[in-house]
C-alpha cells in the first residue's frame, strides 16, 4: 500500500507543495497565485485517490511543523497576498449559525494544508513501513476530514485573486 503508485505519486506532490510554500518569500503574487492553481488542483486529485487503510500503531504520529515554523509560513503568505488575503467562506461549519459570511485567510489556509501535508511527507520519509503507512491513513482521513475542503474554498478565493478584473494591475498576471 505505501508503495502503490497512487501513495508515491502524492507523496511526491505534497513534497512539491510544501517546497514551493517554504520559498514564498520574495515571489511575485502573481506568479505564486499561477503556480498554486496548478499544485492545489493536483494535490486534490493525488489525496483523493490515496488507498483506504486504517492505523495500524497505537502511537500517535509524530508532529514535524512547531507553532513557530506554522507562524513563520502564515506570516510569509500573508505578506504575499498582502490586501487580497481576506475572503469570505460560506462552507464553514459557523456559517450555520450566522446570518453573515464568514471571512477567512489565504494565507491561513495554505498554512494548515501545509501543516497536515509537511507532517505526512515528514513521517513518510521515516522509512519504517508501519510510520509510512499510519501517516498515509491520517493523512487521508485529515484529507477527507477538514483539509479538502480547505483546500477547495481556497482555490476559489485564489481564483478570484487571479481573475478579478478589479485589482488585477498591480498583479501583473499575463493571460
Amino acid at each position: 500500500m505505501i508503495f502503490e503508485r497512487n501513495s508515491v505519486e502524492f507523496v511526491t506532490v505534497a513534497a512539491e507543495y510544501c517546497a514551493f510554500i517554504e520559498r514564498c518569500e520574495g515571489q511575485k503574487r502573481a506568479e505564486f497565485v499561477d503556480t498554486l492553481l496548478k499544485i492545489l488542483p493536483l494535490l486534490y486529485i493525488k489525496a483523493s485517490m490515496l488507498p483506504e487503510c486504517e492505523v495500524m500503531g497505537e502511537d500517535g504520529l509524530e508532529a514535524f511543523v512547531t507553532e513557530d515554523d506554522y507562524e513563520v509560513i502564515r506570516l510569509n503568505l500573508q505578506e504575499l497576498m498582502a490586501d487580497r488575503d481576506d475572503y469570505l467562506d460560506v462552507f464553514v461549519e459557523d456559517m450555520k449559525y450566522s446570518d453573515t459570511p464568514i471571512r477567512k485567510s489565504i494565507a491561513e489556509d495554505l498554512s494548515d494544508i501545509y501543516q497536515v501535508v509537511k507532517d505526512f511527507v515528514c513521517q513518510f520519509r521515516s522509512g519504517l513501513n508501519e510510520t509510512m503507512h499510519d501517516a498515509l491513513a491520517q493523512c487521508r482521513e485529515h484529507f477527507i476530514g477538514y483539509w479538502g475542503q480547505t483546500l477547495v474554498n481556497t482555490m476559489r478565493a485564489l481564483h478570484e485573486v487571479r481573475y478579478s478584473t478589479t485589482d488585477n494591475e498591480e498583479d501583473e498576471f499575463d493571460d
